[in-house]
């Protein structure tokens, strides 16, 4: 019997699974967001974004800072490292270009 994935993947793979979250990181791309102006575009409140937000922070995909009173998002870049390499590892599949996924993430974000 295989061992479990590590609880990091299921994290980040539970985010990834959200369109809405998907959505957010795609927004990141381009800049550092402050957390309102990412819920500019979304027919949700404030409040439910900002959960969307703690989860992508929580599975380490994005970090957050607080300027003053206004909490400001970034992408981690790295962070889907891990999961890429998890992929490779069963050997059908290629490795994870992240430009394509970056692509992937505008086109359906």
């Amino acid at each position: 019997m295989s061992a479990p994935a590590r609880p990091d993947l299921d994290a980040q793979f539970a985010a990834l699974a959200d369109p809405t979250r998907r959505a957010i990181l795609a927004m990141l791309l381009e800049d550092d967001m402050a957390v309102s102006d990412l819920a500019a575009p979304f027919a949700m409140s404030l409040a439910a974004v900002s959960k969307h937000v703690a989860i992508l922070a929580a599975a380490g995909l994005i970090a957050q800072e607080r300027r003053g009173r206004v909490k400001w998002c970034r992408l981690e870049p790295d962070a889907l490292h891990p999961a890429a390499v998890w992929m490779q590892g069963f050997g059908q599949f290629e490795p994870v270009d992240l430009d394509a996924f970056e692509r992937f993430l505008r086109a359906h974000g």
